[in-house]
């Protein structure tokens, strides 16, 4: 039997600025920031009470990372509200509120151009 999802790999310039960014401006916890060798870090954040973290996974170490990419939807009950307040945040918006049949969808994206999506739809 699979669970629920563990991690979702978000691949980064700079760990500190991601970091912040997750922390600070979308208030999402820490749950682990471990030493991975001499300059990285194994650090995963996700919203309060959530079972999935994203790994703020450093480009420098993963060679590949530009044909990898992220896709991570979070569920949000207030999507047009939430994206207001991120905008006044300075966090770019770069699929502004869509109502479509299943709920409202949009996207912002983080300071290394990951793109994450808010949903209204509930949670299977």
């Amino acid at each position: 039997m699979i669970g629920p999802i563990k991690t979702v790999g978000i691949y980064v310039t700079d760990q500190e600025n991601a970091l912040a960014f997750y922390r600070d401006i979308l208030g999402f916890e820490l749950r682990r920031d471990l030493p991975m060798g001499e300059s990285i870090r194994w650090i995963e954040v996700a919203p309060p009470g959530a079972q999935t973290c994203l790994v703020l996974y450093p480009r420098s170490a993963m060679k590949n990372w530009a044909e990898r990419r992220s896709s991570a939807v979070f569920h949000c009950p207030d999507v047009e509200g939430l994206c207001n307040e991120l905008s006044t945040k300075g966090v770019k918006i770069t699929m502004p509120p869509s109502h479509l049949p299943w709920g409202t969808f949009a996207m912002i994206a983080d300071p290394d151009g990951n793109e994450l999506g808010l949903t209204t739809q509930e949670l299977a």
